[in-house]
C-alpha cells in the first residue's frame, strides 16, 4: 500500500489529511495562505468590510424605493412609513431599520448589472463571463494580496457563503491571483475542525507529527522548492491550533440578549439559495473584530416571480432585524469608523408585477445599502423615475460599489496587483470611483 493510499482508524487516508490539515479552504492549504506576504498585512490599521450578498434580487420597490403613487400594479401591497431621518421612507416592513436610517445610507440608482442570477457582479466587480474568461478575483482576495493578515492566526478573508444549488450564486475564487488568496470556508466540516470537534488534540498532534514525516520524504526529493515550509507549516498549526478565529464563530458566546436581538434564522436553504442564518451576521461581526479584514455572507432568497408578497410577509421581518442589528451592533461598539457594511443582489425587481403576483428580474436599476467604514451615513442617494424602473439622478454603476469598499480600507482601486506570472492587473477599471456622497 502507497504511503498517500494507506487509512488510519478515522477512515482517513493520509492525502485526505493532507486536505484536512489544510482546513479544506477551498482547496486551500493554510501553508500557503500563511505564506503570502510574509505576513505583510501585520502592523496596519485594521480596517474590515462585511459584504452581504442577497441571492436571488430583492425588490427594491417593495423595500427602499417605494412607489405610493404608481398604478396598483406598479406600487404592491406595501405602503412606505417613515423613517428617523426626514425625507427618508422605506416599505412597512422594515420598521427596525427604519429607526436606526441615521446609521446607514442607501443608494437608489445602481446601474450596470445585467440579467443574470450570479454573485459575480457583487463580489467581482465584473459580469460573470468576463470573471470566468479573465479570472477576475473576489474582492476578498485582492484585500488579502494587498493588504494580507491584520492578525497572525486570523485569515484576512472568511467566506461565509454555504454551497447553494444554483452555482453561480456561489461564491467567485481568487481568480488570477491563485490559490494563496482563497477564502477561508468557514461553515459544514470546516467550521467543525475549526472547533476541533472532529480531530482531538492527541490526534491533531499524531497528524503534526505524520505531515512532518511526509515532509521529511519530500525534501529528500526536492530540497530547493520547499526551502522554509517549516517556518509557514508551523503557522498554520498556530492557526488552526488558537482558539481566537473558533470563538469568533462560536455566537453562543454572546450576550444572549444580543443573540435575540440579532434573531436566530436557520441554516436551511430557502429555494437554490442561501439561508436566512442570523447567526452568520452576528458571525461576521465577530470575525471582524477579531482580525478579519473581509467577510462574506450569502443571505435568503429573493427571486420572487411568483407571490412576491406573499415570500416578503414572510422573509422581510428577519431580514429588518437581522440587518438593523448588525449595523446597530457594530455602531454601538465604535467599529463604525473601520468597519463597512454592504447589503445588495445581483439586480432589481420588475417595476409591473406579473400574473403571478410576482416581480420579474430587473438590470436597469437596483439599490445597495452602506453603513459603518466612515462613510457620510443617514441618506438616500440617487433617484429613480415615477415606476421605479430607470435612474434618473445619481446613477451609480455597480463597480463604484466595489470602488467604494477598496477606498474605505485604504486600497486605490485604480492600482494594481501582479498575477500569478508577475503580470500587473488592474483591481477595478478607471471609470470606476468612490460613490459621491458617502466618501
Amino acid at each position: 500500500m502507497g504511503i498517500l493510499s494507506r487509512r488510519y482508524c478515522d477512515g482517513q487516508t493520509r492525502r485526505q489529511f493532507l486536505q484536512i490539515g489544510g482546513l479544506a479552504m477551498g482547496g486551500l492549504a493554510l501553508p500557503d495562505l500563511l505564506r503570502a506576504e510574509e505576513f505583510s498585512g501585520l502592523g496596519r490599521s485594521h480596517k474590515s468590510v462585511i459584504m452581504v450578498y442577497l441571492s436571488g434580487g430583492l425588490s427594491h420597490q417593495d423595500t427602499f424605493d417605494l412607489k405610493p403613487n404608481a398604478p396598483a400594479e406598479i406600487r404592491g401591497e406595501f405602503k412606505p412609513i417613515p423613517s428617523r431621518v426626514p425625507g427618508i421612507e422605506v416599505g412597512e416592513l422594515l420598521p427596525k431599520l427604519a429607526s436606526c436610517s441615521d446609521k446607514w445610507s442607501v443608494v437608489r440608482s445602481l446601474v450596470g448589472q445585467r440579467d443574470e442570477h450570479s454573485s459575480f457582479h457583487t463580489l467581482t466587480g465584473w459580469p460573470m463571463n468576463v470573471a470566468q474568461n479573465e479570472g477576475k478575483p473576489h474582492f476578498g482576495s485582492v484585500i488579502s494580496k494587498v493588504q494580507g493578515p491584520a492578525d497572525s492566526v486570523v485569515p484576512p478573508f472568511v467566506d461565509l457563503f454555504p454551497v447553494m444549488q444554483h452555482k453561480p450564486y456561489n461564491a467567485p475564487g481568487p481568480g488570477h491571483l491563485g490559490v494563496t488568496h482563497s477564502p477561508a470556508k468557514m461553515s459544514g466540516d470546516d467550521l467543525a475542525l475549526m472547533r476541533q470537534t472532529l480531530v482531538t488534540p492527541e490526534r491533531f498532534r499524531d497528524r503534526r507529527g505524520l505531515l512532518g514525516d511526509l515532509d521529511a520524504l519530500r525534501r529528500r526529493v526536492d530540497t530547493s522548492s520547499l526551502a522554509g515550509m517549516d517556518k509557514f507549516y508551523q503557522s498554520a498549526f498556530d492557526v488552526l491550533t488558537s482558539e481566537k478565529v473558533a470563538k469568533a464563530l462560536d455566537v453562543e458566546r454572546e450576550d444572549p440578549r444580543l443573540r435575540d436581538r440579532y434573531g436566530k434564522g436557520s441554516a436551511k436553504h430557502l429555494g437554490d439559495g442561501a439561508p436566512m442564518w442570523n447567526d452568520q451576521l452576528l458571525a461576521a461581526r465577530r470575525l471582524v473584530e477579531a482580525g478579519a479584514r473581509c467577510v462574506s455572507v450569502a443571505y435568503g432568497f429573493w427571486d420572487t416571480h411568483g407571490k412576491n408578497f406573499d415570500h416578503l410577509k414572510t422573509h422581510l421581518p428577519l431580514f429588518d432585524q437581522g440587518i438593523s442589528a448588525l449595523i446597530e451592533d457594530i455602531h454601538m461598539r465604535g467599529m463604525d469608523r473601520d468597519v463597512s457594511v454592504v447589503v445588495w443582489g445581483e439586480f432589481g425587481r420588475t417595476p409591473k408585477i406579473n400574473k403571478d403576483a410576482g416581480r420579474d428580474h430587473w438590470a436597469p436599476v437596483n439599490f445597495a445599502l452602506f453603513s459603518g467604514g466612515g462613510m457620510k451615513m443617514g441618506q438616500a442617494l440617487g433617484s429613480t423615475d415615477a415606476l421605479g424602473a430607470y435612474a434618473v439622478s445619481k446613477p451609480t454603476h455597480y463597480q463604484d460599489v466595489l470602488a467604494t469598499i477598496y477606498h474605505n480600507l485604504g486600497i486605490d482601486p485604480h492600482s494594481f496587483v501582479p498575477d500569478r506570472s508577475g503580470r500587473p492587473i488592474s483591481i477595478l477599471p478607471g471609470s470606476a470611483s468612490p460613490i459621491e456622497g458617502l466618501i
